[in-house]
């Protein structure tokens, strides 16, 4: 480690203690016992009434440590295999904000409430439930050490809800068999939040603050009396059923009808530690990829959509803010080559964590695919320890090429420290890392290294970023868009809350990044200034920027419809503003605008979206991006459309048809699927995708897919 670094850590480590304050004493709720409990959201039978409860939370907004408008009373219970939540939440039943009923539905902007559970106890794993009036469900990991969420994971848990005359309540029953807990502790984090929408206002139970998030499980509550759970034999086997039938007009492409299966399973080595397994893996349920605009000279990353790889992937994350630039270990490497299918023929996983050590890994093997893959094991461990209060140290190895290529592999190793008591109660962040390749035919061992600060907070959010990345780093199962570079970020965020009525934030932003070869030299930047970004009392939101931006390309690229963009350098200014209505109303819209200079010539860019709740059944979403430009002397146009709509004829039943256009490929793709949760342990899926080309024309259809799948979990 550098001298610099070390000192950085010495001075954030001093004020961390410096600045502490003593830690105000967490609250704490005992757990009650649960006899013959109906799930109807009623919360009628007698083990809730004999409960414990927390009798009220605490206002974050829009006055931080004010009582709340309206009240919110929480108990929990508990058996020997399941774990209980009850929340009676007080409101006018008339005035109610909530809209959607599917599963997994994003809640943010409705009357919803949010739990979430620290099982471990470690103050950063943990798993977030969140329900809305109607009985839409949405779960997730708490991620980044309770900086983010990961919606990815979905667990076999239920809820129901009821509305009276006094508001709404809500009843969970959690399997104890989905998490992940400590069976040797009578203790576990937990924390509230509850959102009521119209009045714009939120309320915690544990650690109410505008700078800590509900997610930070190191400031959260604690349950008390958690009973020992027996969880039998603590395996899962979950065999699937797969009718499929394939027609495309593209030579490379299987096309016939087939019946098939898949077998996936899972064993509880111990509460805190799972081992997952899957076999001739099938993911017809998976998410089609969301297409992009890409208007640079760098690939575009699209994220992970297929169940074995998405459920528990928060595991294998690398370093501090390192996001889609450096991606060591990318599971879409995996099965995925050239937007082409490999087969997966089996994959397992070891998840969870062992004393103070978080633990991930995968083991793959793929199929071969004449003319595209061979057949290749592939796998990944990514190891992390606990240290001090909220930090941690960890490393992470990769082996194996998709492309069969000799003696891959990938090390790594990355430290972050984090406070939230940072002058009593501050965030405050230090992450560095390092990372080492090698494959056949690669010279020596290009590495990356780099280092963040981050003080994310209310009032002020200032980070400084930097990072080197050698020419030839290329991590056969990682994702790096640009080599070969050395990147430098600071910014800052000043925000306000000025109450007076109809401004409820107004925040102040000024970033700039820079990129320069090995040599220092430059490559291109940006400089964005943001002078009005306003959230209003109503909840619209209004928003005008500004940046200047350089670029220098060694080699001509084509940008877009034949317009080539010179080897040169060029620099330029673009300005633009964007508004947003509130999400609490049942038709919502947003629509940006970013103009001016762009290379040599201009580009103007238009991106719309809204979305309108028909009545609880039918959901209604489209979303469109205009690209209307001159670069080298030639005109160039490029649109993408989107549009969705979703039957949800109860939280466990939905269909959603999705269809996206192009103008680049000129081509139509749609995709259809219905969901049925038919019990919480039985699902039907039924899928159907098509692509046409030329649609508005000729239309000439690539390919047409149609499964069904059925899928059961057992439980030993």
């Amino acid at each position: 480690m550098s001298t610099p670094t070390r000192h950085l850590l010495a001075v954030a480590l001093a004020l961390s203690c410096a600045g502490a304050a003593p830690a105000q004493e967490a609250p704490e709720l005992r757990v009650g016992t649960a006899e013959e409990l109906t799930i109807d959201g009623r919360l009628d039978e007698a083990s809730w009434q004999n409960a414990d409860k927390i009798d009220g939370l605490t206002a974050i907004e829009p006055v931080q440590g004010a009582e709340p408008a309206v009240g919110t009373e929480v108990r929990v219970l508990a058996d020997d295999k399941n774990l209980y939540i009850g929340v009676r939440c007080h409101d006018d039943p008339e005035q109610l904000s909530a809209f959607a009923v599917a599963r997994d539905a994003s809640l943010r902007s409705e009357d919803h409430v949010k739990i979430v559970l620290g099982p471990v106890a470690d103050g950063r794993t943990g798993y977030v439930l969140a329900i809305n009036p109607r009985g839409a469900r949405y779960d997730a990991l708490v991620a980044d050490r309770g900086e983010s969420e990961n919606p990815d994971w979905n667990g076999a848990w239920e809820a129901r809800t009821h509305v009276d005359s006094r508001g709404w309540t809500l009843e969970v029953r959690v399997p104890v068999s989905i998490l992940v807990f400590d069976g040797d502790s009578d203790r576990w984090q937990f924390n509230v939040e509850r959102r009521v929408q119209r009045l714009l206002e939120r309320s915690r139970w544990s650690t109410p603050r505008l700078d800590q998030r509900v997610t930070q499980l190191s400031r959260a509550g604690w349950i008390t009396g958690v009973p020992k759970f027996d969880l039998g034999l603590g395996m899962l086997v979950m065999p699937s059923a797969v009718a499929r039938s394939v027609r495309a007009n593209q030579p490379l492409e299987d096309t016939g009808d087939e019946f098939d299966g898949s077998l996936d399973a899972s064993f509880r080595i111990t509460p805190e530690l799972s081992a997952i397994f899957t076999v001739n893996s099938d993911f017809a349920e998976a998410d089609v990829d969301r297409r992009q605009i890409n208007l640079t000279r760098f690939p575009l990353f699209f994220p992970e959509r297929r169940p074995f790889f998405y459920e528990g992937a928060d595991a294998f994350d690398f370093g501090l803010g390192l996001q889609r630039n450096i991606v060591p270990f990318q599971s879409r490497r995996i099965g995925l080559v050239d937007g082409r299918t490999v087969p997966l023929r089996f994959g397992s996983k070891v998840l969870g964590r062992v004393g103070g050590t978080s633990v991930g890994a995968l083991l793959t093997r793929t199929g071969s695919e004449p003319g595209l893959a061979p057949a290749s094991t592939m796998g990944a461990v990514r190891l992390r320890q606990d240290v001090l209060a909220e930090s941690n140290v960890g490393i992470l190895a990769t082996t194996g090429d998709p492309l069969g290529r000799d003696d891959s592999y990938t090390f790594g190793a990355d430290a972050t420290f984090q406070t939230s008591r940072l002058f009593g109660d501050r965030n405050f962040l230090i992450g560095i890392f390092g990372l080492t390749m090698g494959r056949d035919g690669t010279e020596g061992n290009p590495g990356a290294f780099g280092i963040k600060v981050d003080y994310p907070n209310d009032d002020w959010d200032i980070v400084w970023q930097s990072w080197r990345i050698d020419e030839d780093f290329d991590p056969s199962l990682g994702f790096v868009p640009r080599p070969g570079v050395y990147k430098h970020r600071v910014g800052a965020d000043y925000g306000i809350r000025p109450q007076n009525g109809w401004l409820r934030r107004q925040v102040f932003a000024l970033e700039a990044s820079l990129f320069t070869d090995l040599s220092h030299r430059w490559q291109s930047y940006e400089i964005e200034f943001v002078p009005i970004d306003f959230t209003l009392e109503t909840g619209d939101e209004f928003a005008v920027f500004g940046s200047a931006e350089g670029d220098r390309p060694d080699v001509d690229f084509d940008l877009s419809d034949g317009a080539i963009v010179a080897a040169g350098e060029y620099e330029w200014a673009r300005y633009g503003a964007s508004f947003s209505t509130a999400t609490k109303r049942a038709i919502t819209a947003s629509l940006s605008w970013n103009g001016g200079e762009f290379y040599d010539g201009h580009l103007n860019q238009v991106e719309a979206s809204a979305r309108a709740f028909l009545g609880p059944l039918v959901t209604l979403e489209a979303n469109a991006e205009w690209n209307r430009g001159r670069v080298g002397g030639q005109n160039f146009s490029t649109d993408l459309y989107g549009g969705e709509v979703q039957f949800t004829f109860s939280p466990d039943l939905t269909w959603t048809t999705f269809a996206q256009f192009d103008t680049e490929s000129d081509s139509l793709g749609i995709n259809t699927r219905l969901r049925w949760d038919i019990t919480p342990v039985a699902r039907l899926f039924v899928v159907y995708n098509t692509d046409a080309v030329d649609p508005f024309d000729r239309w000439r259809t690539e390919r047409q897919a149609g499964t069904v799948k059925v899928q059961y979990e057992m439980r030993f």
